[in-house]
């Protein structure tokens, strides 16, 4: 398996200044040749329950507010929602067990022999889902990382272009006025 760093979205090549030469034009018509998914996400799945609902809700308000929601996410936004409940739940389930638990072995005859203490394993639970909804958030731009990755169209705030701003003639300076 290859691994090395994601592709960057086209847009924002596009807006970098295409470092590798490829051409601005031929980016752009890449651009234009991508899937343009519909907007927006379905409503929370019924089986999402408790703090999984409330991740659903405030991610799909969010995800608006970006303009990043988008439907053909809705099952990996789903995943987001499931492991961060799992993962809550579990370290929930280890403050109040504690870290640590105690493991007896028992002999085939059924005599106790040892009493061994070892990790809950609720912390291996709590790491997979944590991990797990980090890599879901880096897809979605949860992370201030992340959010610097991704490539979203700025609004035109009314400001000239710099192109034709430079290419207009000259105004006179003026002088100052001294009183």
């Amino acid at each position: 398996m290859l691994r090395g760093r994601k592709p960057k979205p086209i847009a924002r090549q596009i807006s970098e200044g295409d470092p590798r030469q490829r051409g601005k034009r031929k980016l752009e018509a890449r651009l234009a040749a991508e899937p343009k998914p519909a907007k927006g996400l379905p409503t929370c799945p019924r089986h999402l329950k408790g703090r999984a609902r409330h991740a659903w809700n405030f991610w799909v308000e969010e995800l608006a507010g970006m303009n990043l929601d988008r439907r053909p996410d809705a099952m990996a936004l789903e995943g987001a929602c499931l492991n961060y409940s799992r993962a809550v739940e579990a370290d929930l389930i280890v403050a109040r067990d504690g870290m640590m638990v105690e493991e007896s072995t028992v002999t085939k005859e059924g005599e106790k022999i040892l009493l061994r203490i070892k990790y809950h394993p609720a912390i291996s639970v709590s790491n997979a889902a944590w991990r797990q909804l980090r890599a879901f958030c880096g897809e979605f731009g949860f992370s201030p990382v992340s959010r610097t990755r991704l490539a979203i169209e700025k609004q035109d705030d009314g400001v000239e272009d710099l192109a034709a701003l430079l290419s207009r003639p000259r105004q006179p300076r003026t002088a100052p006025v001294v009183n």
